[in-house]
C-alpha cells in the first residue's frame, strides 16, 4: 500500500517576465520518500524550491502540503507548518559556536520572553542541540567556532541546523556541493539516517549521489517535468540520456 501523500504540486507555475523558470509542473512527494530532483542548470530545480518553500510566490498553479493549501503563503508560515530547506551556500553564523548555531533555533519555539535571562539556561535547549549535532557527527566540534569547521563540516552543520525546527519535510538544496568524494560518501550515508522517518527532497548535480539515495526521481528541462521513476527508469530514460546525462558525462 502507498504512503500517503505528503506533499503536491499542481500545475505549478513561476515566471520572471518573458521567462518561465517553474512551468505547470505537478509534483506528488508521498510521506517518508527521499526524492531527488535533477537537470541541467537553468531547468527550474532552485526555483521549484522556493517556491515550495514560499520565498517566491507562483504566478500559476498550487500547492498543497499535508493536506493543507499553502499557495503562496510566506516562507515563515511555511516553517511553521514543518518544511525545511537548506541552500546551495552554505548558510551558517561563522562567529558562533557550533553549539549556538543550533541552539539559536531550538530555542526559538520555547516561548521565553524574559530578556534579560540567559540563553545557555533555557531548559532543555543545550541538551537538545547536543542531541542534534550527534546525529551530523560534531558533538565533537560543539565549541568550536563554525569558521573553524572544514567546508564538509559548515554543510553537516547547516543539516543540524535544518533539522532543529524538527521539520517533516526536508528540502536540501546540493547538499554535497564543493564536498571531496570522501566527504560526499559520508553525506550519503548521513542523508540517509536523517531520512529515517522524515521526507527528504533534494535537489543534487552528482549522478552517483542521485543513483544511490533515491527511491525516485524528477528531472526537469526547461521549467517542466521530463521523466520521472526510479533511479534505474530514470538511467535508461533514452530522453533524459540526450537531455541531460549525455550533456554531463
Amino acid at each position: 500500500m502507498s504512503a500517503p501523500v505528503l506533499l503536491q504540486t499542481e500545475q505549478l507555475t513561476r515566471a520572471f517576465g518573458s521567462l518561465l523558470a517553474v512551468d505547470r509542473v505537478d509534483l506528488t512527494i508521498r510521506r517518508g520518500e527521499l526524492r531527488s530532483i535533477i537537470g541541467p542548470n537553468g531547468a527550474g530545480k532552485t526555483t521549484l524550491f522556493r517556491l515550495i518553500a514560499g520565498e517566491v510566490r507562483p504566478t500559476g498553479g498550487r500547492i498543497r502540503f499535508d493536506g493543507r493549501e499553502i499557495t503562496g503563503l510566506p516562507r515563515h508560515l511555511v516553517a511553521r507548518l514543518g518544511i525545511a530547506k537548506s541552500y546551495q551556500i552554505t548558510n551558517v553564523f561563522p562567529h558562533l559556536s557550533v553549539l549556538e548555531n543550533v541552539r539559536v533555533v531550538v530555542q526559538g519555539p520555547a516561548r521565553s520572553f524574559d530578556f534579560w535571562s540567559r540563553a545557555d539556561r533555557l531548559d532543555g535547549t543545550r541538551a537538545r542541540a547536543v542531541e542534534i549535532l550527534a546525529r551530523v557527527r560534531l558533538e565533537r566540534k560543539a565549541g568550536l567556532l563554525a569558521a573553524q569547521l572544514s567546508h564538509g563540516e559548515r554543510r553537516h552543520l547547516e543539516l543540524a541546523i535544518v533539522l532543529a525546527s524538527d521539520p517533516t519535510l526536508l528540502l536540501l538544496d546540493e547538499p554535497t556541493a564543493g564536498m571531496s568524494p570522501e566527504e560526499t560518501d559520508e553525506t550519503i550515508v548521513l542523508i540517509r539516517e536523517l531520512g529515517v522517518g522524515r521526507t527528504v527532497v533534494l535537489v543534487e548535480h552528482k549522478m552517483r549521489v542521485v543513483m544511490k539515495i533515491s527511491d525516485r526521481v524528477t528531472v526537469l528541462h526547461q521549467g517542466q517535468v521530463l521523466a520521472e521513476g526510479t533511479p534505474d527508469e530514470i538511467r535508461a530514460n533514452g530522453r533524459v540520456q540526450q537531455t541531460y546525462l549525455g550533456a554531463t558525462a
